[in-house]
């Protein structure tokens, strides 16, 4: 056995480890209807700009966001502060328990060696705002793609694999979210796509009925982003997702950028 230690060359789909940023939003959102604690119209009013956590200033990533809010048009909006809000009513115990729960936080079982695992959480009131949004928490690709399709198959639990087995298609899983959570999320990323006020309009493509959740952070040491889009389709019945992940994208020099 030859030891691969160039990180260049690892399965980063299973092996890589990763701060992901506002496509958590989506977990938020669904732990705070999960709950009971809002519902899409759930009204947050006077949303801050900018609120300390400790010495660490947290903003808005687009200070045009309006202070008055509905919890759908949070996630639409892709707001931090109200994120950090839903985060607060769910709370220390059981917004990290539904992290677990979805899968995010610990190492997978997977068919390959080759797997990653999140970084291990010292969880407090600032970590909560944060992880609220997406930042100080990490988790592999695969498992955010595992989240996504947990929130958006009506909330049963699935296990990632490579190889198909026809004996294990008729099994039904543990529920983790009820449909109606899950049909509640999957209409705010529908929204996230079509909405002009949604952070994904590229995506909108006649005939695939794609909702989805659009991600940037900064790499660790580092001012080099990282971006993610989660795509599921199609939205009304979701079969599929799909998950990019751009390690500090920059602009093709011959290709002609169009902002409408």
């Amino acid at each position: 056995r030859q030891l691969l230690d160039d990180k260049n060359l690892i399965n980063r789909a299973t092996k890589g480890v990763y701060e992901l940023g506002s496509v958590f939003k989506t977990f938020t959102y669904a732990a705070g209807l999960n709950e009971g604690l809002i519902d899409p119209e759930t009204e947050f009013k006077n949303l801050e700009k900018k609120i300390d956590c400790g010495k660490f200033p947290i903003g808005e990533y687009d200070n045009k966001i309006p202070s008055d809010l509905t919890a759908e048009q949070i996630l639409i909006r892709s707001g931090n502060i109200g994120s950090v809000r839903i985060a607060q009513k769910v709370g220390l115990e059981k917004f990290p328990k539904f992290l677990n729960d979805l899968g995010l936080l610990n190492t997978l079982d997977f068919d390959i060696e080759e797997i990653g695992t999140p970084l291990k959480i010292k969880w407090g009131k600032c970590k909560l705002a944060t992880s609220a949004y997406g930042h100080g928490i990490t988790t592999t690709p695969l498992q955010l793609a595992k989240g996504y399709s947990i929130i958006s198959n009506g909330g049963y639990d699935v296990k990632p694999t490579l190889i198909l087995d026809e004996k294990k298609r008729d099994i039904t899983y543990e529920q983790i979210i009820s449909e109606d959570v899950s049909k509640k999320v999957n209409l705010a990323l529908r929204k996230v796509v079509t909405n002009k006020e949604g952070t994904a309009s590229f995506a909108n493509i006649k005939g695939y009925e794609i909702a989805g959740k659009t991600g940037t952070s900064l790499k660790y040491n580092s001012k080099a982003k990282l971006n993610t889009f989660v795509s599921l389709f199609p939205a009304s019945r979701p079969q599929y997702v799909l998950l990019v992940m751009l390690d500090e994208p920059k602009p093709a020099p011959n290709f002609v950028y169009e902002f409408l």
